[in-house]
């Protein structure tokens, strides 16, 4: 069996569809547990009850930036190979990335005002940050605007290669510019404890719920879009005849 059976929109409908319910639940059981678990967790010695926005903030910026990359590898495929199910998978995921993103830039300033004193800092990390929410806007954008589905999937794809940069900017910009305010990655394979087991796995749980949750949407909004699709082409055939 090849992965690129799944290309095929019945193919790909009727396993998503069989899926589904499964990764929903479990984005439904991990996103509860984790951040239920870890808002139960003590406050920290130096950051206090604030330390607790980790378990919503680092699991929506995690998958902010990896719901571009997502978006990255489908449109990928879709000007190599051109699936239609790749492109509108990459369509399906910006508003569910956009959210995310959304998500850590608040949560983000909600934990910067009583760490740094400030709500916004022009941190190396923060600021290409906002400029990848930027580049979800515009991407969305870019589709509602081009009327002929390929062709505004062959813009917002060129659009996804450029912004990819800023993606992996938000990512590693801290290893990039030591001077920023933001603090290093809380989790890492590199050797030496950066987080208490008390945070770390309701932390790992959170993470695994916003995984499975873009998951269930991106599937959700791909099959929405699939049978969009679809409609419009019986209604044009429907005036053709």
């Amino acid at each position: 069996m090849s992965i690129w059976e799944y290309a095929n929109p019945v193919k790909f409908m009727r396993a998503s569809g069989a899926v589904l319910p499964w990764v929903a639940g479990g984005a439904a059981l991990c996103t509860a547990l984790g951040l239920v678990w870890g808002f139960l967790t003590p406050q920290d010695y130096r950051q206090g009850a604030t330390v607790k926005i980790i378990f919503l903030h680092v699991p929506a910026a995690l998958m902010a930036i990896n719901a571009w990359l997502m978006m990255l590898v489908a449109s990928l495929i879709w000007l190599v190979r051109r699936h239609h199910v790749s492109a509108l998978a990459a369509k399906a995921a910006a508003p569910v990335g956009a959210v995310m993103t959304l998500i850590a830039l608040v949560t983000g300033a909600i934990w910067g005002q009583p760490m740094w004193g400030t709500w916004w800092e022009w941190d190396p990390r923060l600021t290409s940050f906002l400029i990848l929410f930027l580049f979800y806007l515009g991407y969305m954008a870019l589709w509602a605007a081009i009327e002929d589905p390929d062709s505004a999937a062959d813009l917002t794809g060129v659009l996804c290669l450029v912004g990819s940069v800023f993606a992996l900017l938000s990512r590693y910009a801290v290893n990039f510019w030591n001077q920023g305010l933001h603090q290093g990655a809380s989790l890492s394979l590199a050797p030496g404890e950066r987080m208490s087991p008390v945070y770390k796995y309701p932390l790992y749980v959170s993470m695994l719920g916003f995984f499975l949750l873009f998951l269930a949407l991106m599937l959700v909004r791909t099959r929405t879009e699939i049978r969009r699709r679809r409609l419009a082409a019986l209604l044009a055939r429907e005036n053709r005849a």
